[in-house]
């Protein structure tokens, strides 16, 4: 019998870990019909010296709102990925009160650097309240990806106890009516519950986002139907609230795999080794706690108009939800100068100095002779603070300059011993997310090209594992992740001498005039497969392909 497209003279490397061997594979009604020798298509696949992989799976995006207006999900498409998490760190765009859609809207501004106007013209707020809704508004559109969504912990606050949500505790009906919530959600499909306690989450004002105001009572009662059903996948970002052991304990509890975002290095502060140790000790007691790594250095291309990396200094939090012009009059006042230095530089408020070393000049409009030098080197030469230096710049290019801040994951040493690891995952990419400032959408050509080939990290069969087989375990995708004959047909194809992420470039094709960085030119990355379908093919995405939008719903 004749398939509908057969992938032909490849090296199959199938998720599990094993080493790779030459076959064909064959693929019909949007399933693996056969492996093997000689196999014949409608449509045949040239993968000659290349390599047949699963397709890979991005357990951490923020396409919540983004698969409205650009259903092919790029530029994950391009980069091998046939599966996205969605609703991370609690940040899901439903459920919603259509009261409630502009403070949600703020929230993702703030915290995820979602463009305002993009959300408000880009997502069909009035086709969903609840979750199961917004699930149902996705399918009728469908994506070129398949798609899983968390049900957010702070969206759901929010749809219970409106902008009070930012303000205090639950009450005990407030937290039975979340529980609903999440209990409705689940039945409706979610992929499972995510949730931040992160001082790094500001939202509207400012303000802690609502999940960072819930004490662990009320995260043990949202996670009840998670338990009671025995399903989903629990999705963290631990901080002051919840503590590892307690993370652990509550895992035992629950009964369902938690992950939680991100561990990351820091060059000349080993904490992850410490951290691993205790994971490694608590996986020996039977809890199922996976970090999420990454090989990505945490690089935002920031710009003081939504300047995500200061946002947690007090001076530049007092700012957020302000006007553009509120903060050019802010930037300019000598005074807030002068405090804002105080802070950054560690002279007050028992704040550790801002990373200046790590920040250096991105894009400048009407400056282009400083960009790649660093913002120190300019103070130097200026005389002046790098503050002065950060502020002035941005103010003669009306805060459209950028600049490259290293936050975290900048010891490649570290790194290298983290991802290969066992009790770990791949994640952080953040796609769909802080578009304007990162793009690490690529992170698995990322790890294929410069990890595996070049730094030799780990096998290329474990690494292939590290992206397919192992999250579809976690989070129970049993039909995909692996080449096996009746297996989902999501494949990938790619040469592994030249697999790498391309470049970054900046764009605007988002509703609104939005702008974001992406990464549509990656190397080496010959088809891909979702469904079956061919979404790429011959080094180039497939628009037949992407328009008909073969993913599915993961429920």
């Amino acid at each position: 019998m004749t398939a509908d497209v057969v992938i032909t003279g490849g090296t199959v490397v199938d998720g599990t870990g094993s080493p790779g061997y030459r076959a064909d594979v064959a693929v019909s009604d949007g399933v693996i019909t056969e492996i093997g020798e000689g196999l014949r298509g409608r449509r045949m696949l040239d993968a000659s010296e290349q390599v047949v992989a699963p397709g890979f799976i991005d357990i951490h995006t923020h396409y919540d709102a983004q698969v409205f207006w650009d259903p092919h999900l790029t530029p994950s498409a391009f980069h091998g990925v046939t599966t996205v998490v969605a609703g991370n760190c609690g940040f899901s765009i439903a459920p919603v009160r259509p009261e409630g859609v502009e403070l949600l809207a703020r929230t993702l501004q703030h915290v995820e650097d979602m463009s305002i106007d993009t959300l408000r013209s880009g997502v069909p707020w009035d086709e969903f309240e609840t979750f199961p809704q917004y699930l149902d508004a996705v399918a009728r559109r469908g994506s070129a990806l398949n798609y899983g969504c968390y049900v957010g912990h702070t969206a759901t606050r929010m749809y219970v106890m409106g902008d009070e949500a930012y303000e205090r505790a639950a009450t005990a009906d407030e937290l039975d009516a979340m529980q609903a919530v999440v209990a409705e959600a689940l039945d409706a499909g979610a992929i499972g519950f995510a949730s931040s306690s992160s001082p790094t989450h500001n939202g509207d004002g400012g303000r802690p986002v609502p999940s960072r105001l819930a004490d662990l009572v009320e995260l043990r009662h949202l996670l009840e139907p998670l338990r009671s059903s025995g399903r989903g996948v629990v999705a963290l970002l631990p901080g002051g609230q919840l503590s590892n052991d307690e993370m652990f304990d509550l895992q035992l509890e629950v009964g369902r795999p938690f992950t939680w975002t991100a561990l990351l290095t820091v060059a000349g502060f080993p904490y992850h080794e410490r951290v691993v140790a205790e994971h490694d000790a608590a996986r020996r007691r039977g809890v199922d706690v996976w970090p999420q790594v990454s090989c990505r250095p945490l690089v935002f291309q920031m710009n003081l108009a939504e300047p995500f990396t200061l946002n947690m200094r007090p001076s530049f939090q007092a700012l957020m939800g302000s006007t553009r012009e509120e903060r050019i009059s802010a930037y300019r006042d000598v005074a807030w100068r002068a405090s804002t230095w105080a802070e950054l530089s560690g002279e007050r408020g028992g704040l550790l100095p801002f990373n200046w070393p790590a920040l250096s000049v991105a894009e400048s409009p009407t400056r282009p002779e400083l960009e790649g030098r660093k913002v120190l080197e300019l103070a130097s030469e200026w005389g002046c603070s790098p503050l002065d230096v950060l502020l002035d710049v941005s103010l003669d290019d009306d805060l459209e300059t950028r600049f490259w801040s290293v936050l975290a994951n900048d010891d490649p040493d570290a790194i290298a011993w983290l991802l290969p690891r066992d009790g770990v995952l791949l994640g952080l990419a953040d796609s769909g997310a802080h578009v304007s400032q990162l793009c690490d959408a690529c992170f698995a050509t990322d790890l294929l090209g410069n990890w595996v080939r070049e730094r030799a990290v780990m096998p290329l069969a474990r690494a292939v594992h590290k992206l397919t087989a192992e999250p579809a375990a976690v989070f129970g995708l049993a039909d995909r992740g692996r080449i096996e004959v009746g297996m989902a047909a999501d494949l990938t194809v790619f040469d592994p001498e030249t697999v790498a992420p391309g470049p970054l470039r900046r764009i605007r094709d988002f509703p609104a005039n939005g702008e974001r960085l992406t990464a549509d030119s990656p190397v080496g990355m010959t088809h891909t497969l979702v469904n079956g379908v061919v979404i790429r093919a011959d080094d180039a995405p497939d628009v037949e392909g992407l328009d008909a939008r073969p993913g599915r719903m993961i429920r």
